[in-house]
């Protein structure tokens, strides 16, 4: 293929690739921390949930561990809603990943539709220079015979 031949969105086409590729892991380490933040949230609940005073504790130990539950708690609502918003950033994420991956896929279909144009021409040009061998062979042939017909022979 020579220069006017060549597909000018290749250089467009390697830099949707690279998005492509970055998007992919910024989804998949989205993921992860999301993940990540919901093992924690829970991890902070079932810990909260094992909190109880000693039954025999005195009023101000009863008080000073249901402060420290009120305490725990609100971290756990707040590890919740990290979590949360975790989640909704990794399905964003995900989102910008999909549109990437569709920009590079429309991109190579119009690759793929280049080179076959290129091809088609190919093989046009390649027909078009056989009718035109055969055809002058003939008409040389022709002048030769002075009017005689002499079938066609490759």
């Amino acid at each position: 293929m020579g220069k006017r031949a060549a597909f000018r969105l290749e250089p467009v086409l390697r830099i949707r690739r690279a998005a492509e590729q970055a998007a992919s892991q910024a989804a998949a380490e989205a993921d992860a921390a999301a993940r990540e933040a919901r093992r924690r949230a829970e991890g902070q609940a079932a810990a909260l949930a094992t909190r109880l005073p000693p039954p025999s504790a005195p009023a101000h130990v009863f008080l000073a561990a249901m402060v420290a539950s009120g305490a725990a708690a609100a971290d756990v609502t707040a590890a919740r809603a990290t979590a949360q918003a975790s989640a909704e950033h990794a399905g964003l994420l995900r989102a910008r990943w999909t549109a990437a991956a569709q920009e590079t896929k429309a991109l190579e279909k119009l690759r793929e539709r280049h080179l076959l144009a290129l091809r088609t021409a190919e093989v046009s040009a390649e027909e078009r220079a056989v009718d035109d061998l055969v055809t002058r062979r003939h008409a040389v042939r022709a002048a030769g015979n002075e009017g005689e017909e002499e079938p066609w022979r490759a």
